[in-house]
């Protein structure tokens, strides 16, 4: 197999008296730097830079430009984070001048047509989800869920009702309980039943007075539709409690089924994984939220109001949660699920779902009776299958797998999530996949587990990085490079090394 060889780092590959521009020498009488910055401010010596040629520069990060695995280059069974192909056109569009040169600080009558596309924007999610408003202010998935829920936290104090509890079931995804305990509410988990649902039982001895907010992800992380979730909704309004949907399984019902339609109070939406945008790197991301009119008065400030023919913000909010994203919220994101969903109209967002389901379906009908599913006969758009007998019989578990498919030229599945599936492989192939793919993926995944045990141990094998110690590497980073040595270093150690003159 190959194996990408070493990338060395720019200070590694750096080379004294190498440069890339000689500038020219200034055309202005010179001031000393200490006449215009207090001298405790400034630093005792250069800074150690790399110096080298652009062709070094060019080739290193070309290098490391193909290290990348990405929705552009390999297919990404990403299960619950529906790693889906965004079209090219949505990225052009989001870069027009007239668009990405805005600055926020504009006056508003210079931003009529953002202000509009914003507007329109907040329709649009709202008659897909089914719900009265929409605010778009949230930076990400997980800040949507933490406003929502202070959005819901504020309701109640507004109505004097002391509620302390957010109602999570076991197979939710893991910001669920951690923007509940953020907002200050104690998260109770609701436990699953045999079919892989809310049990209802434990569902209504949890369920009191306490409860704020039921957090239902529907579909939910084992791919299945709960449709005891209409019956959810009414013994939580019996109580006074709201009913939360995470959003990140939007791509599965688009145009099938709203959200409000079926209790819902409030959600958040993930546009990069429904609609269009970049996933992953940290963003930027976007995360809107849609509740009912009575929870409307409390949303982040500001929103997007239109009066007559013009649109402006409106500030005079005075039950907001204030502000949680600077200026209007990520709008270049938005500007994409803007763009997407205007592309592709109420018919094609339900297109969009149909093949996402009818894929994930197909590819769990050729791998099940090796990988079997134990939730299910039918799921959505993503199924979690069980790599628990190979595991038992030949010693391969999920993670080899997963780090075997890798060596493939495969990303790997979402592994041991949820926790209610043993040796978890949760895969989701979405609606853009061709059934070519799906055959091929298919085959490998199979091939996997007729592999040699001992070699899918070692894998991935032609990765510059094997099994890294993922605790580790997660608890104690190491982030800053520190040089070798003088002495080992052959002459080319860059500490303390001034930067030379004129480069």
């Amino acid at each position: 197999m190959y194996k990408f060889p070493h990338v060395p780092l720019l200070f590694e590959s750096s080379r004294t008296g190498r440069y890339t521009a000689i500038l020219p020498g200034s055309d202005v009488p010179e001031v000393p730097l200490d006449s215009l910055i207090p001298g405790e401010h400034l630093a005792g010596s250069a800074p150690p830079l790399p110096e080298l040629g652009e062709l070094d520069v060019v080739r290193h990060y070309t290098n490391l430009s193909t290290r990348n695995m990405s929705i552009d280059s390999n297919f990404y069974p990403l299960g619950s984070c529906t790693m889906k192909y965004n079209p090219r056109r949505n990225e052009r569009l989001a870069g027009m001048t007239g668009f990405s040169s805005i600055h926020p600080y504009q006056d508003e009558s210079t931003l009529q047509g953002l202000l509009q596309i914003l507007f329109e924007l907040q329709e649009h999610l709202a008659e897909i989800a089914g719900l009265d408003a929409v605010s778009l202010q949230p930076a990400a998935g997980a800040q949507g869920e933490l406003a929502a829920l202070m959005v819901a936290a504020a309701y109640f104090r507004d109505k004097g009702m002391a509620r302390t509890k957010v109602l999570v079931p076991d197979s939710a995804h893991g910001t669920n309980p951690a923007s509940a305990n953020l907002v200050g509410f104690e998260a109770v988990t609701i436990k699953s039943n045999s079919k892989g649902f809310v049990d209802l039982d434990d569902f209504k001895a949890k369920l009191d007075d306490q409860a704020a907010v039921f957090m239902i992800t529907n579909p939910n992380t084992v791919g299945l539709f709960d449709p005891q979730v209409g019956t959810i909704a009414e013994l939580l309004h019996e109580r006074g409690a709201l009913l939360y949907l995470d959003g990140a399984n939007m791509n599965a019902i688009l145009g099938a089924v709203r959200p409000g339609d079926m209790g819902v109070d409030l959600m958040h939406y993930n546009p990069h994984k429904t609609f269009s945008g970049p996933h992953g790197g940290g963003g930027p991301g976007a995360g809107p939220i849609a509740v009912r009119e009575h929870l409307a008065p409390y949303l982040p400030a500001p929103m997007v109001a239109r009066d007559g023919d013009r649109y402006r913000l409106d500030h005079d909010r005075p039950k907001s949660i204030g502000r949680v994203r600077a200026f209007f919220g990520n709008t270049g994101v938005l500007f994409r699920a803007y763009c997407y969903i205007r592309s592709q109209g109420p018919d094609g967002l339900k297109a969009v779902s149909e093949h996402a389901v009818l894929n994930a379906n197909y590819l769990m009908s050729l791998v099940r009776h090796v990988y079997p599913v134990p939730y299910g006969d039918r799921c959505m758009h993503e199924f979690v299958a069980s790599a628990r007998g190979l595991a038992r019989e030949k010693g391969i578990r999920a993670m080899d797998v997963g780090k075997g498919l890798i060596d493939r030229n495969y990303h790997a599945p979402t592994v041991y999530f949820p926790l209610i599936v043993p040796e978890a492989l949760m895969i989701e192939p979405t609606e853009t996949e061709s059934r070519e793919t799906l055959e091929d993926f298919a085959r490998v995944l199979l091939e996997i587990a007729e592999g040699d045990p001992a070699s899918l141990h070692e894998a991935p094998h032609t990765t510059p990085i094997s099994r890294p110690d993922e605790v580790a590497a997660a608890r104690t980073p190491i982030l800053r490079w520190t040089p070798p040595a003088p002495a080992a270093a052959d002459g080319q150690a860059l500490q303390g090394r001034p930067v030379p003159a004129g480069r």
